[in-house]
């Protein structure tokens, strides 16, 4: 399991012109991992306990299958966790994610309408909370996921200032 919590570049904090980086807790990443075990868990001793009792012990071997699913999950959220990064500039809030397919969205502070911060029942169990920003356009609508409730809360009354602020010149 990774340690250590949010990842920065460093860009801004260095005195270039590239954005600092700000990467999601590591308490997002437990979460999802753990709901993989569980799930697949289960899974694995279905797929081994069902066809093992009804057709012999030779059958039990489809246990592994849901193992071997497991492991490849593991890596795959820890790639995909180590790919999400926020940064906060002078005009805009950048959301970057993806291991396969990059996705970068630029949301303007100016053409936020809505901040919330939301949270399920998973996600406050393990401390989490995810901050959703709307706006005119579907295509940037975006999502930070992950966040430390404090951290959602900060970040969601910033931009709604900030919103606000560049918003009053239209």
């Amino acid at each position: 399991m990774e340690t250590g919590s949010a990842r920065d570049t460093g860009g801004a904090r260095a005195g270039t012109d590239a954005p600092g980086w700000t990467g999601l807790p590591p308490g997002l990443l437990r979460m999802r991992r753990l709901l993989l075990v569980v799930w697949l868990g289960l899974l694995a001793v279905a797929a081994g306990l069902l066809p093992g009792l009804l057709a012999g012990p030779g059958w039990a071997a489809f246990a592994l299958l849901p193992l071997a699913l497991m492991a490849w999950g593991w890596t795959l959220l820890g790639r995909n966790w180590r790919s999400w990064r926020y940064a906060e500039r002078a005009d805009d809030l950048l959301i970057s994610r993806g291991v396969l397919w990059r996705s970068e969205t630029v949301v303007p502070y100016g053409r936020m309408q809505l901040v919330e911060v939301t949270s399920g029942p998973v996600e406050r169990h393990f401390g989490l909370a995810s901050v959703q920003l709307h706006t005119a356009a579907a295509a940037t609508d975006a999502t930070i996921p992950g966040l430390d409730p404090r951290e959602a809360e900060r970040l969601r009354d910033r931009l709604t200032e900030l919103g606000e602020a560049r918003s009053a010149g239209l």
